[in-house]
């Protein structure tokens, strides 16, 4: 898999307005529904039933909910930051504001794993990190995140 394939410009939120952890998780399940064609509603509630499982919220201001869903016929990624940080439940307790939504096919297996492998080890660079929070630029976010390694070397 080609990151382009995974993260596209239309999927990239450079400025997105949430209050909590549920209003982010629905804003970004009515982008994600524009983008894949699938039921906001049913985006959303596999986002919260992972949620329920343990925090997606993997700390240093980073979330990565993550779902799979029948109606999607490959792996979707979506990139928000956020405006003001939220409260996300995460491991270390600090609030959230870059998230990286990951939807994959029911069948996705390995392929998805190595997507959230990636998505993870992305994230964890606090060089990346940081030029993203001071961009509010979509296509500079994109070329921060896409000038990385490929999620099929994960």
């Amino acid at each position: 898999m080609e990151f382009a394939e995974l993260l596209t410009p239309e999927a990239v939120i450079p400025q997105m307005k949430a209050e909590s952890k549920k209003q982010a998780l629905q804003e970004l399940s009515g982008f994600a529904a524009e983008l894949t064609g699938v039921e906001e509603r049913t985006i959303f509630e596999v986002l919260l039933e992972r949620e329920r499982l343990g925090t997606t919220g993997v700390g240093n201001g980073i979330a990565i909910p993550h779902g799979k869903l029948e109606d999607v016929k490959q792996l979707c990624g979506m990139f928000a930051r956020l405006d003001t940080p939220v409260d996300f439940d995460a491991i270390d307790d600090q609030p959230v504001d870059l998230i990286f939504v990951l939807l994959a096919p029911e069948s996705a297996g390995a392929d998805h794993l190595k997507a959230l492998a990636w998505v993870s080890r992305l994230l964890r660079d606090n060089s990346i990190c940081e030029k993203i929070r001071g961009s509010e630029d979509r296509e500079a976010i994109l070329e921060l995140i896409c000038g990385s390694t490929t999620p099929h070397a994960a």
